[in-house]
């Protein structure tokens, strides 16, 4: 890498703010991602039940879909504030669950996790909206796509570690960890000096409130045609993951490949979380994001073939690919919403992008049921490269629209 396109990464990490907001990424990132594997597992034990197993992940993404009204709270009151308690909330939240050693007590576990998506989803945008006043515009790129290799390298190393903690001591033993990671996020987020006005009273019904966030995405055309693009990306990648363990077995291999796989991708994601803000200032965000979406386009495709070296090279490839949209789509959402929306803007688009992902999970479970894998992963593959087809139309003309809107009157 050249000295040129490391410069912004330094500037970035050199930044107190910006490092403090990275910590807490990294630290909360490992906490959840360790008791998300683990909240499967105890549940599985507990009841034997593949299916109550599999509400866990139901109860996490849930929320999502109210993303556009709890978004609302995180331009309702000041971030930095929000934010610390968000995370002693959760903190406090996940001691409850210690005491859990029979079925008759997962209604609790399931009433954390739907309380623990739900902050994650205020978490999110009140987090995005406080790095785009903290961060220069022009590292936002950067910024996005170190925190997706933060995010990236925690899944890696949390769920090993959260399978060997439940292995020893117990779920109870995994959710201390996660509190914990809370508690040290409270600190780091404590420890930043941003400064904020506070938010105007608000005006108007809740609905209308919530509302505003859906209507400035929607009369955006760079942010709007991202969002939409990284909504089909993820229906599509949502799809292609419930497919995984049939590849697998294409292979010969024991289910438990699918580690390797995963461990691969992520490996993709990693680096290109490193690469995302030199890619989007050279190509601009729709050219990122629709190059970032023909990668994976031809490596789903790819999928169908039974061989393991095409397999590792076609997971890497996605790794590589599928983080573009996201990191263009919600480094544009900071970049062309004005402040006192950005939470909500940011909810909504979070909303678009990953319920998709839920939807794709469960119509490939259906399919791979009912069809051979290998048509679906070549079909996959076709609707992905008709998305970046789609996304990298006329990008010109979409830049002179967005650079007459009213949100240059009042920028993030």
């Amino acid at each position: 890498m050249t000295t040129k396109t490391t410069r912004p990464l330094v500037r970035v990490l050199r930044d107190r703010d910006s490092r403090l907001c990275l910590s807490g990424v990294v630290v909360s990132g490992f906490g959840t991602s360790a008791l998300w594997l683990a909240s499967g597992v105890w549940v599985k034990d507990l009841t034997g039940s593949d299916g109550l197993a599999a509400l866990c992940m139901l109860a996490l993404w849930l929320p999502t879909l109210a993303g556009p009204l709890l978004g609302t709270l995180a331009d309702r009151v000041r971030r930095k504030p929000l934010l610390i308690g968000v995370n002693v909330l959760l903190a406090t939240l996940l001691l409850t669950l210690v005491g859990i050693d029979s079925p008759g007590d997962l209604w609790l576990l399931y009433a954390v996790l739907v309380v623990y998506g739900a902050a994650g989803v205020v978490h999110d945008a009140a987090e995005s909206a406080l790095v785009a006043g903290a961060v220069d515009p022009s590292l936002l790129g950067d910024f996005n796509g170190l925190r997706m290799t933060a995010t990236e390298g925690m899944k890696l190393l949390a769920p090993l570690a959260g399978a060997g903690l439940y292995a020893a001591y117990g779920g109870g033993s995994v959710a201390l960890l996660d509190a914990a990671t809370f508690v040290l996020a409270t600190g780091l987020y404590a420890a930043l000096r941003v400064r904020e006005d506070k938010p105007a009273r608000p005006t108007g019904s809740r609905r209308r409130r919530t509302a505003e966030g859906v209507r400035h995405l929607w009369a955006h055309p760079v942010p709007r045609s991202l969002v939409l693009a990284g909504g089909a990306t993820m229906l599509c990648a949502g799809v292609n993951g419930a497919l995984v363990y049939a590849v697998v077995d294409g292979l010969g291999h024991s289910p438990a490949y699918t580690g390797v796989l995963y461990a691969v991708q992520g490996a993709g994601s990693v680096a290109t979380g490193l690469l995302s803000g030199p890619a989007l200032r050279r190509l601009g965000a729709r050219r990122f994001a629709a190059s970032g979406i023909a990668l994976p386009a031809v490596a789903v495709a790819l999928r169908a073939v039974p061989s393991d070296p095409v397999a590792l090279v076609c997971s890497a490839a996605i790794g590589v690919g599928l983080p573009a949209v996201l990191i263009a789509a919600l480094t544009s959402v900071q970049r062309e919403t004005p402040g006192a929306l950005l939470g909500r803007v940011t909810a909504t688009a979070n909303t678009l992008v990953y319920t998709p992902n839920v939807v794709g999970l469960a119509a490939g479970a259906a399919l791979v049921e009912l069809v051979s894998h290998r048509p679906v992963l070549v079909a996959l593959g076709v609707a992905l490269l008709m998305t970046a087809a789609a996304l990298g139309q006329s990008p010109v003309r979409a830049e002179r629209t967005v650079s007459r809107s009213s949100s240059d009157a009042n920028p993030a």
